[in-house]
């Protein structure tokens, strides 16, 4: 069991470690947006966008990589001062009631919505914006798809003896 939650953090942190480069492309294209514009009123429509694809490639491609580094914000003014098998069954709890079904609605509900996306090659409706918004669409599935996976890890986690549970934040 330990190798396969190793497994899928190790998955995880490849994802938020490429896409925390990202981050750094779109501050070069917001960087780039603005010097064509203001500097050379020059205006790109395909790099504003590509700033917004970006932007959500960061949020929903890292939201598992921030679940798993404790980049979360969690208010434990009591779950702190309780016992670790108390919180365990939180943990199983928040992640059985809470983040499970959340990811299943979110693929239900926008598997079509992607579908569609891709049936046409869905792009931009500006005439010089990008080709990709089924692409960008596809971000509605990899979210829950990653954030379920990292749930898997994190619930088997919390069967493992108490030495382990805390050793991936340190990898």
């Amino acid at each position: 069991m330990s190798q396969f939650i190793r497994l899928i953090d190790r998955f995880t942190q490849l994802t938020g470690q490429t896409v925390r480069w990202l981050s750094l492309f779109m501050v070069l294209a917001t960087c780039s947006v603005v010097a064509l514009r203001y500097l050379f009123d020059l205006p790109s429509i395909a790099l504003q966008e590509s700033v917004m694809y970006l932007h959500a490639a960061v949020f929903m491609l890292g939201a598992a990589y921030t679940w798993q580094q404790g980049g979360h914000v969690r208010v434990d003014v009591f779950y702190r001062s309780w016992p670790e098998h108390r919180r365990r069954w939180v943990e199983r709890a928040g992640i059985l009631l809470l983040v499970v079904p959340t990811c299943l609605f979110l693929i239900w509900a926008s598997w079509d919505y992607v579908g569609n996306a891709w049936a046409i090659r869905e792009r931009s409706q500006e005439a010089s914006g990008l080709p990709f918004v089924y692409a960008l669409k596809t971000l509605l599935i990899l979210l829950p798809i990653t954030l379920l996976l990292q749930a898997l890890a994190e619930m088997l986690r919390t069967l493992l003896p108490t030495d382990n549970t805390e050793a991936h934040h340190n990898d």
